[in-house]
């Protein structure tokens, strides 16, 4: 389903030719250039257009096939999927570093990929002017996206398919043993591989700044404290730059984090997470990690120092009557023994919990330095995922029969109904529609070793994986459900007359009339009602403007919609890749 969905997306931001080229590549897989000629039936000027804007956006990879020597192209699915969240990255650009950088980051969305002039260029301002206010902020904004790699330089590797290169560094690595390969030799042929894949990427990601050009001769004056503090580096005028996805997502995984404290203790837990995540959020580098760096409680401390932060931290915990004031420091202890489940030290506590020590600890918050578990975290927001999901198609008794397997394990039949205080027959038709919707799986034990069904015992489990990649599946069929829905309502709407009020009102003096008109009402709202008999009429009917009204409240329910089923999708498919291990690996 997610192929349908990224010949949807392709659709909507490039239009009909080149969905044509994306979805006979998400049909046919990697492709040379007079193949797709064939299959798509397209102009050769056409089909080289189409190719380049995709590769331009980094939604196809190309490379030469070593057999004969041609170029080929593939799709990059996980690129175009991210597309979705271009809008997000906007917002967290302006909300973080402010609007010069969500300009940026919207302009290199709209192209692709640009060098520094070229930004600059397509904002309207001149690098070669430095007296121009505007100039200095958005070349430091641009500094700032560069450094911390909110912005990624675009190479001839980030071209090239990760597989490809991960096969041809593995037969290198296996090429150099001597002999048939054990299995210990294989392993480590593979993570050779890993590693010079992750370290080639590493460095081809340092091209991004360079150093200043010395103009003038030092000051010996200056102390080793001023030389540290002033920032030599200036963004590299060839190389070109995209937006790294990686690093806007650490921002989704810590709001869902901060949210998901919020929905168990109160604000003030909610405040000490979002200062551990905020203080931490420069040394993370991909959502993958499953730690983050240890740091101290004073750190937090001096994070939450104001006096809105300790009203809050107050508010949130009821103290024994005292003359003494409770300090700022202790509230944090008594948040971070929350978060950290020091009250339960059983494997349920464990996997409740938000943050860790690092060495042991005196008192309930601890005197060790603070880790945030991002792999237990994620893991819960999984589980919850999939426990909402059961509980909607099949009822409560499915949900306690998931929680069951989850806490539990392996169980058969009868331990599960004997759990659940049911009778085999009520159990046995809900075992069957949860296997139906996989997400309960059975595991076989033979009696014997010819494995005979007959003599065999089937236990039930979840198998995780199996079960978060169907959810996925499902929830990419709804994001194209919606796509469909919103096209739908836009083109046939009100019998057609939505796509032309909406055409109509894309013209400049309807466009220019209705914003006269919008804001005398907002300068003018003191007079209620009777502000819309005294505006001006503007150049929309009071019947097409109650078309646009219903069709902003569709769309506003749609884009709700997207949003939540997103989140969920990003629970799944980007928190799943904890240590880079993938939907693949078991959790447990």
């Amino acid at each position: 389903m997610a192929d349908e969905l990224c010949t949807k997306i392709i659709l909507q931001h490039f239009g009909p030719l080149t969905a044509t080229v994306a979805n006979t590549l998400l049909t046919k897989g990697r492709l040379t250039f007079p193949q797709l000629l064939r299959y798509t039936k397209l102009r050769p000027r056409t089909l080289r257009s189409c190719i380049l804007v995709l590769v331009q956006h980094n939604v196809l990879w190309h490379t030469t096939n070593p057999d004969d020597g041609s170029e080929v192209v593939e799709f990059n699915v996980d690129e175009c999927l991210v597309r979705l969240r271009f809008g997000t990255f906007v917002y967290l650009a302006e909300a973080v570093f402010g609007n010069a950088a969500g300009e940026i980051i919207q302009i290199i969305l709209d192209h692709g990929k640009l060098t520094a002039p070229q930004i600059l260029q397509h904002l309207g301002v001149s690098p070669s002017n430095a007296k121009i206010k505007s100039t200095s902020v958005y070349t430091q904004a641009l500094h700032r996206l560069v450094s911390l790699r909110y912005l990624k330089p675009s190479t001839v590797l980030s071209h090239i398919s990760p597989k490809d290169k991960l096969i041809q560094y593995e037969s290198e690595e296996k090429a150099k043993i001597s002999g048939f390969p054990t299995a210990r030799q294989l392993r480590e042929a593979k993570e050779m591989a890993h590693a010079r894949l992750k370290k080639e990427e590493a460095e081809a990601e340092k091209i991004g700044l360079k150093k200043k050009p010395q103009t003038t001769k030092p000051n010996k004056r200056k102390t080793m404290s001023d030389d540290s503090n002033q920032d030599d580096t200036v963004v590299d005028e060839t190389v070109y730059f995209r937006v790294s996805p990686e690093k806007f997502a650490i921002h989704l995984r810590n709001e869902l984090i901060e949210k998901a404290a919020k929905e168990r203790f109160n604000d003030g837990a909610a405040l000490v997470m979002r200062a551990v995540l905020k203080i931490t959020e420069d040394t993370q580098v991909d959502v993958s990690e499953a730690k983050t760096e240890p740091i101290s409680i004073s750190n937090i401390a001096m994070h939450l120092s104001s006096s809105e932060d300790e009203e809050k931290l107050l508010s949130g915990l009821i103290f024994p009557s005292s003359s003494k004031k409770v300090s700022n420091s202790t509230c944090i202890k008594e948040y971070l023994g929350m978060l950290s489940s020091a009250d339960n030290p059983t494997p349920q506590g464990s996997a409740a919990k938000f943050l860790s020590t690092t060495r042991a600890s005196s008192g309930r918050g601890g005197s060790g330095k603070i880790q945030v578990d991002f792999d237990i975290i994620a893991k819960r927001l999984r589980h919850r995922v999939l426990e909402s999901v059961t509980r909607e198609k099949h009822g409560v008794e499915g949900l306690r029969i998931v929680r069951l397997l989850l806490a539990e394990g392996k169980m058969d039949e009868k331990q599960i109904a004997k759990s659940m205080l049911m009778s085999q027959q009520a159990i046995r038709p809900i075992l069957t529609s949860l296997s139906s919707d996989s997400l309960i799986s059975t595991y076989p034990v033979p009696k014997t070793s010819d494995r005979n069904p007959t003599r065999t015992f089937y236990l039930w489990y979840v198998d995780l994986p199996t079960a978060c990649s169907t959810l996925l599946d499902k929830m990419y069929k709804s994001l194209f459900n919606i796509y469909a829905r919103r096209e739908e309502e836009k083109e046939s709407g009100g019998d057609g007359m939505v796509k032309k009020v909406l055409e109509k009102r894309e013209r400049e003096d309807v466009r220019e009339a209705e914003e006269r008109r919008e804001a005398w009402l907002k300068d003018n709202a003191w007079l209620g009602e009777a502000a819309e008999g005294a505006a001006e009429e503007g150049l929309l009917s009071e019947w097409e403007r109650k078309i646009l009204s219903e069709w902003a409240r569709k769309e506003e329910k749609l884009t709700v919609l997207e949003t939540r089923v997103g989140e969920s999708v990003f629970i799944l498919k980007d928190l799943g890749r904890v240590l880079g291990a993938g939907m693949g690996v078991e959790d447990e």
